[in-house]
């Protein structure tokens, strides 16, 4: 099986660049299953109903998201009923939507999803390895094909995260820095792994956002509100090669597109 993992969707251009190059993508690397991270993908800021629905139909099976999911306040009843838009399993306990499921591919084949949060400069969040080790109990009663979306801000959260769960899970994959890491690999017990999958929005940016605008709240501390970058796009991702038996990786290989 081959999955495509789209890294976090930046606005209007992120949504533009799926639009126009998803469909030979998958057809180019012959994927087989297609996840997203969408916490960003309305405005840049959290996601709605009508741009979930439209992502829907480019052909991603799965979106995940982080800390952003809560940022435009309508989302709050679609998710409740919406399966395959996840939010992070470790927030409490009755926080409305799902932090996991188990999903099929065109083919009928099941997949697992797990989202959880770091808690490294996140915010307050229940253990992540913790709540890991219970939902991949729970979704190995289905399948053995689990992927992680891990929206961290450290490192070592990430990668103490994926040795902690190597062998466990089909891959962890971390997200929300929107900055592509160089570090794919495929650990000992064969899961896929890298720290950050990158950004799928404008390039010419500091992680997707308007870089004079950024610099300025760097440069004086006072909040502005910041809007999306223009001019050119970028696609990061990466594609994963999987057992589909044994639910290991066997190959890692990262995509980075500019158009």
């Amino acid at each position: 099986m081959k999955v495509l993992f789209i890294g976090d969707i930046v606005g209007e251009p992120g949504r533009k660049v799926l639009s126009q190059y998803l469909n030979n993508i998958v057809g180019r690397y012959k994927i087989d299953f297609v996840v997203a991270n969408v916490e960003n993908a309305a405005g840049g800021f959290g996601v709605t109903s009508k741009v979930a629905e439209e992502l829907f139909l480019l052909g991603i099976h799965v979106m995940t998201s982080g800390n952003h999911i809560w940022d435009k306040k309508e989302v709050m009843e679609y998710i409740r009923r919406e399966k395959r838009l996840l939010r992070p399993a470790n927030y409490p306990e009755g926080v409305a939507g799902y932090g996991s499921g188990v999903f099929e591919t065109n083919y009928g084949e099941r997949i697992g999803v797990i989202n959880l949060s770091g808690r490294v400069f996140m915010g307050t969040f229940d253990c992540p390895f913790k709540v890991a080790k219970r939902e991949i109990e729970k979704l190995k009663r289905e399948t053995e094909i689990i992927l992680l979306d891990f929206h961290a801000e450290a490192t070592s959260e990430k990668i103490a995260l994926a040795w902690y769960l190597d062998g466990k899970v089909s891959a962890v994959i971390g997200t929300h820095t929107h900055v592509q890491t160089v570090d794919e690999q495929i650990f000992p017990n064969g899961t896929a792994y890298i720290t950050d999958v990158g950004m799928t929005g404008p390039s010419l940016s500091v992680i997707g956002i308007n870089k004079e605008q950024a610099i300025e709240r760097f440069l004086t501390q006072i909040p502005i509100r910041f809007e999306i970058a223009k001019g050119p796009i970028q696609f990061n991702g990466v594609i994963i090669e999987i057992d589909d038996k044994k639910g290991i990786s066997t190959a890692i290989q990262r995509l980075i597109m500019r158009y």
